[in-house]
């Protein structure tokens, strides 16, 4: 069993369905106020922290060129400057190279300090895609209420081996 092809797929699938989330969201939705967070908040929120962790450590994290300080954090009241569908289809785009690039040089069985938990990098990748499908159900929602729009399920991505 490769462990790590496993999570790649499951990683791969995740931020295929945010793609398509982000793809679909009318300008009209993409900064609307009618929900706890935007949609383009909830969006970069999703893929900061798949970013952060499938790095080896907080303190080995290097952020996204266009990151824009505390625009992770989900502190409500915010008025933050929206990034555009473009730049987070970049990120996107970043995010999909790097876990690709990543998650097969993890320990899955190394203890990983993040916030104030130490875990087992394999716990910590399941709670990652957890985290990361978590929002895009969010996002796959708002657009299914408000707008009609179906996103298609991504079951997996199976992706070649370098």
């Amino acid at each position: 069993m490769d462990a790590a092809a496993i999570l790649n797929s499951q990683y791969q699938a995740s931020l295929e369905m945010l793609k398509q989330t982000i793809i679909a969201c009318p300008q009209e939705l993409w900064n609307a106020d009618n929900a706890r967070n935007r949609f383009w908040h909830t969006a970069y929120h999703a893929l900061f922290f798949t970013h952060l962790y499938v790095e080896e450590s907080e303190e080995a994290f290097r952020p996204w060129s266009k990151h824009r300080t505390g625009y992770e954090d989900f502190d409500g009241g915010q008025d933050f400057e929206p990034y555009e569908k473009d730049d987070l289809l970049e990120y996107l785009a970043f995010c999909q190279q790097h876990v690709a690039e990543r998650v097969p040089q993890l320990d899955l069985e190394a203890l990983e300090g993040f916030g104030d938990r130490t875990l087992i990098t394999l716990e910590l990748q399941l709670y990652s895609i957890r985290h990361l499908m978590q929002h895009v159900g969010e996002l796959m929602d708002r657009l299914s209420t408000q707008t009609g729009t179906e996103i298609e399920w991504v079951g997996w991505v199976h992706t070649k081996k370098a």
